[in-house]
């Protein structure tokens, strides 16, 4: 949630052409939708791509967001996986300026959230994080005590549980 707006987490079915994200974020924008996260990856066979979009606007034109999109030409599906059973992942690097004193206590909260330490300065610790977005987000939490010095989020990818295809 962000602001106090729920965040809905889409799930796009697209041809891998050009313009296609350009005429979808053209839909988001015209109904007044901000696009909180992307993401597009190629599927399986490279004609066509997932898009994974968190975006945040009132409930009521969310339903007609996924009618215009659905009706786009590259567009084979488009669905609202915020309810589903789902499986939700994003991966965070975040660069934290330390001490030697605190590195310790900054090495310790990463542990506990199963960070992974990919950079490691006399000044500086950048950790990486892989897990549904509440796990990232009670990480930067427990970090505000330290300096932030950079934060890169990849937003949501998700996948349906068991044998149906998302």
């Amino acid at each position: 949630m962000i602001n106090n707006k729920k965040i809905h987490t889409l799930s796009v079915y697209v041809a891998n052409e050009p313009g296609v994200l350009a005429r979808i974020a053209q839909t988001f924008s015209r109904r007044g939708f901000n696009i909180e996260s992307l993401v597009v990856s190629p599927a399986i066979d490279g004609h066509f791509s997932r898009m994974t979009i968190g975006a945040s606007g009132s409930e009521a034109g969310l339903e007609q967001i996924i009618k215009q999109v659905s009706k786009l030409i590259d567009v084979l599906h488009c669905t609202d996986h915020t309810f589903d059973e789902a499986v939700v992942k994003e991966m965070g690097l975040i660069k934290i300026a330390v001490s030697a004193e605190d590195r310790g206590e900054a090495l310790q909260i990463a542990e506990h959230f199963g960070c992974k330490t990919v950079d490691l300065t006399d000044e500086s610790i950048m950790l990486q994080v892989v897990g549904d977005p509440d796990k990232i987000d009670a990480l930067m939490e427990m970090i505000e005590k330290f300096k932030i010095i950079e934060i890169v989020r990849t937003g949501k990818v998700l996948m349906a549980r068991g044998a149906e295809t998302t």
